[in-house]
């Protein structure tokens, strides 16, 4: 049996997925694994679903066929209290970091343990510090408001927030979208390193080829309302024309042999 098959072994177990809107399916019976402490990315074309399968797997959508469990656990059987218990052990950044423009980044970062603890504020505050030095972000940061911040420490902000609760899954949503390609590496290097030192199991959809080759240990590429998983070296033999393109256009080639 191999790992990816042990169930004890699984941060995320999908079968049988169905997603879709207005009648046109986007998801057809997917089956889906992420093992406990890898890195997997998703890819795929415009309208394939990546951040719909993240948002499917988290609660923010419900879908029209399948079994999603995380940790063990079917989440379409748990009761309130068993998804709230269940929820402090993963971390979510959203696309642009999501951060709330009228709060500034400590308090962004205190949102989760606002809703899930009931912890002291001085408490609050000092957890706040210790993820804005996590992330690589200046002490100052933490009274600053995200308008005052640039697209790099905005998603750094995005990031502390996300790992606020020390969770042991982290869904990353386009993380890299809209930065200059020495931030993004930056960044890049950053989930890395967090996920080794913090242990964490990744859920990463993206786009970008070079933070593919730079963080992930697997791919799920999202084609035709189906999914294939693989790493890169087994990826760009596939024969399949939207992932042959993805991975041996020139901008794969360049990436890959970098």
């Amino acid at each position: 049996m191999s790992a990816a098959a042990k169930g004890d072994n699984l941060a995320i177990r999908i079968r049988g997925l169905v997603n879709g809107f207005g009648g046109k399916i986007i998801h057809d019976h997917l089956d889906l694994d992420v093992i406990r402490g890898e890195v997997l990315g998703v890819v795929g074309g415009s309208g394939t679903g990546k951040s719909v399968l993240m948002r499917s797997i988290v609660g923010l959508m419900r879908p029209m066929e399948g079994e999603i469990e995380v940790f063990g656990q079917r989440t379409s059987e748990l009761n309130a209290e068993q998804l709230r218990a269940l929820q402090l052990r993963w971390g979510v950044h959203f696309q642009e970091g999501a951060l709330f423009s009228s709060m500034t980044v400590a308090q962004n970062i205190q949102v989760p343990l606002r809703k899930y603890t009931n912890m002291s504020s001085e408490l609050m505050d000092q957890i706040a510090a210790m993820k804005i030095a996590l992330v690589g972000l200046p002490e100052d940061a933490g009274a600053k408001y995200p308008s005052e911040l640039s697209g790099g420490m905005k998603k750094r902000a995005g990031l502390a927030r996300a790992l606020a609760l020390d969770p042991e899954l982290l869904f990353l949503d386009e993380p890299t979208a809209g930065l200059d390609p020495i931030s993004a590496t930056h960044f890049d290097e950053l989930v890395r390193d967090l996920q080794k030192s913090l242990n964490l199991t990744v859920f990463l959809v993206t786009h970008d080829i070079d933070t593919l080759r730079a963080v992930t240990d697997r791919i799920a590429v999202l084609v035709g309302q189906k999914i294939k998983v693989g790493t890169i070296k087994t990826l760009i033999h596939d024969t399949h024309p939207w992932i042959q393109e993805y991975f041996s256009g020139a901008r794969g080639r360049a990436a890959l042999e970098s």
